[in-house]
């Protein structure tokens, strides 16, 4: 784990200055004290991260559960009654992962995954505009379309015009600026910008500023546009910020349901996470989800216990691990140990750090997952795909990620209702050994994303030093799901000695160096793979 520590040091530190506010960020937005949004990432740094199997995958308070926990706070009487049905909901999670349910996040089309990481590309983009120029009326973790307060997004972003403040805006450009040239420029010059990350210096920049500026009539930055973590005054003050469940409302039906449906909604969020975070790893990492939920119920029952907030794995988070360079977990441990030691040794220090330069921050990682190609892309793959790619999006930007997620899946569904007649959903497998490894794997007439699971477990079963034919002759139809996991699959096929003979109608290859070429570049007048 530590062989990667010269790029999973660098990552952490990046992830622990995009975790800090969006940790106390989603405290505020739910209701609930801001250190416990702190805990939270704490757990979710350093229990869940040891725990997962997930090498790039970070953990944290999520704003997809704010709305959940703010209703539940005032209906169950209380923070501490509430942290009840935090830790049962922890319990009740890791029953999931015994009873093998991780399998659920399998069955979420690629396009939908897609869709998910692009809309909230565009929400953290549409969220940090008030952030980047200083107008920070709303709490970070807002992040519905439709505010409490009776504003949406467009409507904030339009009152930001007229709340600008020169201060944080220009630092903002500054560290934006700053971003920009260390992406693409500075980084190539030399191994010591490759060590010392781009959004490190904007945030030390981002301190310097502030220090230089916070006199100064019209270049200062207000204390309103700062980070904000809770100062203790010693060790008992400190200590006084935890809070611990009253496990005499264990008898309160309404916080089993609380309960279940942070459950539910924790462990599909994080499903759908691990997914589009396993999409996005260079290494083709394959995360093991049951294991996933094991490590989720725990962190939540820890978290509850001494008073955070619930868990989820976090795409935002996790993205910029990936961005930033993280190689394994020990980036997401990093993290978890950064959060707990700066808010004991350093939060006057914290507290010095603009807003407006963690949105520069938030922008880059924004447009990584939302970048205009991938729309061109997804469109270019026919309307299969790139219907529900953008109802997706859509969802995400003008409601929330589970509703988003939700009305993607339906029209993936639909999608395959209409173009599709139902098949044998089989796979079989033909063992010729003869002192080697000789499989003969032959798929369906009809391949769709709901066969994901079945070949993605085979295809991972396969012993080292395999010879594997891969017949198709009979496949008319083969989804983009199951050419991405072929895709993947080619990369540690390498890795395992695992020779690949596939067999079509369009000819036989030994080691196709790129499945997608091979099955997308055909007339668009071919209905079937023939």
């Amino acid at each position: 784990m530590f062989k990667h520590l010269k790029s999973d040091f660098p990552a952490s530190i990046v992830v622990f200055f995009v975790a800090l506010p969006l940790c106390l960020g989603i405290a505020l937005a739910s209701g609930a004290p801001l250190f416990s949004g702190v805990i939270a990432g704490i757990v979710g740094g350093i229990v869940v991260g040891a725990l997962s199997g997930s090498k790039i995958g970070v953990s944290g308070p999520a704003a997809g559960l704010a709305a959940i926990v703010l209703v539940a706070i005032g209906s169950l009487g209380g923070y501490e009654n509430f942290l009840v049905a935090v830790v049962l909901a922890g319990i009740i999670q890791i029953i999931f992962g015994i009873v093998k349910a991780g399998i659920i996040g399998y069955y979420f089309p690629s396009s939908v995954i897609k869709g998910m990481l692009t809309g909230i590309g565009i929400i953290i983009i549409l969220k940090q505009i008030p952030h980047f120029f200083g107008y920070d009326s709303d709490p970070e973790g807002d992040w519905a379309f439709f505010q409490v307060d009776g504003q949406n997004t467009f409507t904030e972003i339009l009152d930001t015009l007229n709340n600008i403040s020169p201060g944080a805006t220009l630092i903002a450009a500054i560290g934006l600026g700053i971003l920009i040239l260390w992406s693409n420029v500075l980084s190539k010059k030399g191994k010591i910008f490759q060590l010392i990350q781009g959004p490190v210096v904007a945030v030390v920049v981002g301190i310097i500023y502030y220090i230089m500026t916070k006199d100064h009539e019209v270049l200062s930055i207000s204390k309103d546009h700062m980070v904000s973590v809770p100062i203790p005054e010693g060790i008992s003050s400190f200590l006084a910020q935890f809070s611990f469940p009253n496990f005499s409302a264990i008898t309160n039906p309404q916080v089993w349901v609380t309960a279940f449906t942070m459950a539910l909604v924790a462990s599909l969020e994080t499903l759908l996470c691990v997914e589009a975070t396993d999409k996005l790893d260079p290494e083709k990492n394959v995360t093991p989800t049951n294991r996933e939920l094991l490590a989720q119920g725990t962190g939540n029952i820890i978290s509850g216990l001494i008073g955070g907030l619930p868990i989820t794995q976090v795409i935002v988070r996790s993205s910029a691990n990936i961005q930033s360079g993280g190689k394994t977990k020990l980036s997401a441990i990093i993290h978890g140990f950064l959060l707990l030691i700066s808010v004991i040794l350093i939060p006057t220090l914290l507290n010095m750090i603009p807003l407006s330069v963690l949105a520069a921050i938030l922008f880059v990682v924004g447009f990584k997952l939302a970048k205009p190609s991938l729309f061109k892309k997804m469109y270019q793959l026919g309307w299969k795909q790139f219907l529900p790619f953008i109802v997706t999006v859509l969802g995400l930007v003008f409601t929330d990620m589970l509703m988003g997620i939700l009305l993607g899946l339906a029209v993936g569904i639909l999608v395959i209702i209409i173009k599709s007649y139902q098949n044998s959903h089989f796979l079989h497998i033909e063992d010729k050994s003869d002192g080697m490894h000789r499989i003969k794997m032959t798929l369906a007439e009809e391949v769709t994303f709901f066969n994901k699971g079945a070949i993605l477990k085979e295809l991972d079963s396969l012993p080292r030093d395999t010879y594997l034919e891969l017949n198709l002759l009979n496949t008319r139809y083969l989804d983009y799901d199951i050419i991405e996991i072929l895709e993947d699959f080619s990369f540690k096929a390498k890795e395992r000695n695992i020779d690949i003979k596939l067999i079509s109608k369009r000819g036989i290859v030994e080691n196709p160096s790129s499945y997608i070429d091979f099955f997308e570049k055909r007339p668009k007048s071919e209905k079937s793979l023939s």
